[in-house]
């Protein structure tokens, strides 16, 4: 008996372990394209292009003359002159567009695109059905890690493609086709994702808003059969290098992006002197630790500590005392939601805060709020509305409408979010070929897309050039909430690339 407990015990440590490892992997996928997105920047002189709200508008392109105030999400916003002080208020000269949320919500920072109801339809004459079209129906293939190792954790791009064309079937159709949502599980790992792509290329016309953690599985399947595969966003190299393969969350895998440093360097120079990068201690992780750590001193910083752990560690004390002793005042922590609460909390025990405890996106999680004092007052970076802002965002709104209709006991997520972009991408070039309308001609018409907002749900992405957007905010956890910190415009400060 006492051996049939310790075998029980060393299974139970085991899958403990699988899980702990699933989890900082994919810390490691947000970290990689969230924290190591950006490539390059928007040209200069590169006007935004105005996005078409849900009602079908005509766009216009505007530009900003000052960012606005500071406030509570749900209130409108004004267009004010530079201010100093600890608040940021300017849009860099010379090195890209801010993007001002504008009365309706969101960012006025797209166009070139249509509504999905309306707007710059293409005839309809000569379309034909095919691989994925019917007399009835075009029906759009979903793959993205539904089970595995640890289950659910991109359910929200399904859920984000089914809300998406709920809503789209209800209100619109494509020249008299409704959408029809080809869910599949990748599994969290690369050979089924390579089998939802084989299924894909025979059932589907293109695949819309796909979310894996191993995405290499399936690129170059999709490739081989002409597949458009237009994902919520990439996460491997072999997907970026994909020719028929976008994200609407662009991304480039080795850059950093520069708004992120000059933001505390301008508002926290003192604790930027005296920095420390702690991480998880796996492959892409260290790669990305690294390569951020760089772009932030060429930037202005200074870091006196850098420290990695390992996945599966549970003490943190130690960690802590190193930060002490080192007098660091500026942490930025490269993990998972669920890492980054026990380092907060081994630095609530120790008596220890730092000026800034800085985390990527991966931190705008329940599982972080919720963790209550220990994590108040940490920064995260975003490129995309925060939820708190719906109020503000028609297009917020629609996603969590939609989102509730098909799956009501769901939480909106970030994954989702970009999911349900990818659906609208895809609903615009679709519309605007009208007749034209063919898997090559979609793919050709994604690399034409260099600016997407998804109708304001998140900063310009360079979708065509696989390059995201160097425009990027902040929020700052108040209360257990988060609230924008530096206004809520776009920092847009360009990218730096290492190596």
């Amino acid at each position: 008996m006492p051996q049939e407990v310790d075998v029980g015990r060393r299974r139970s440590r085991i899958r403990a372990a699988l899980r702990h490892a699933l989890l900082g992997f994919t810390a490691l996928v947000l970290v990689t394209l969230l924290a190591g997105c950006g490539g390059s920047s928007l040209d200069a002189g590169y006007a935004v292009p105005a996005n078409a709200s849900v009602e079908g508008r005509h766009t216009q392109t505007r530009t900003t003359t000052g960012d606005p105030v500071p406030g509570t999400p749900g209130q409108p916003v004004a267009p004010v002159p530079a201010t100093a002080g600890g608040t940021l208020t300017e849009t860099p000269s010379g090195s890209g567009i801010g993007a001002t949320p504008d009365a309706d919500g969101g960012a006025n920072a797209g166009g070139g695109h249509t509504s999905a109801s309306g707007g710059h339809r293409g005839d309809c004459d000569g379309f034909r059905n095919g691989t994925g079209i019917s007399d009835s129906a075009v029906t759009i293939a979903t793959i993205a890690d539904v089970s595995g190792p640890v289950p659910g954790i991109f359910t929200s791009a399904h859920q984000a493609v089914k809300a998406y064309a709920a809503y789209f079937n209800a209100t619109s159709n494509l020249c008299g086709r409704r959408l029809e949502v080809l869910p599949l599980d990748s599994r969290t790992d690369a050979v089924a994702e390579q089998s939802g792509y084989l299924k894909a290329c025979d059932q589907a016309f293109a695949a819309v808003g796909s979310m894996s953690a191993f995405d290499s599985g399936g690129a170059a399947t999709a490739q081989e059969c002409g597949l458009p595969d237009l994902r919520a966003m990439a996460v491997s190299d072999p997907r970026n290098a994909c020719r028929t393969c976008f994200g609407a969350q662009a991304t480039d895998l080795h850059a950093f992006q520069n708004a992120i440093p000059d933001f505390f360097v301008k508002n926290y120079p003192e604790a930027s002197k005296h920095a420390a990068m702690v991480y998880v201690n796996a492959a892409a992780s260290v790669l990305n630790a690294k390569t951020q750590q760089a772009v932030e001193e060429r930037r202005g910083m200074k870091f006196v500590y850098t420290a990695g752990f390992d996945v599966a560690e549970f003490n943190y004390g130690p960690y802590v005392q190193q930060l002490k002793q080192h007098g660091v005042r500026w942490v930025q922590f490269v993990g998972s939601a669920d890492q980054a609460v026990k380092l907060a909390r081994a630095m609530q025990q120790a008596s220890y805060e730092p000026d800034v405890f800085l985390l990527d996106p991966t931190a705008y999680d329940p599982q972080f709020t919720q963790a209550g004092d220990a994590v108040e007052g940490a920064f995260v970076f975003v490129d995309f509305t925060p939820f708190e802002e719906a109020a503000r965002s028609s297009e917020l709104r629609l996603y969590l409408q939609w989102l509730h209709q098909v799956a009501p006991s769901a939480a909106p997520s970030y994954f989702g979010l970009f999911a349900w972009s990818a659906a609208r991408l895809f609903v615009e070039q679709a519309a605007e070929l009208g007749g034209d309308l063919s898997r090559a001609r979609l793919v050709a018409g994604l690399r034409r897309v260099h600016a997407w907002t998804g109708n304001g749900l998140h900063a310009p992405q360079d979708v065509g050039g696989k390059v995201n957007s160097s425009c990027w905010r902040f929020l700052r956890l108040r209360d257990g909430h988060w609230v924008p910190a530096g206004g809520m415009s776009y920092l847009c400060r360009g990218s730096t690339k290492i190596g």
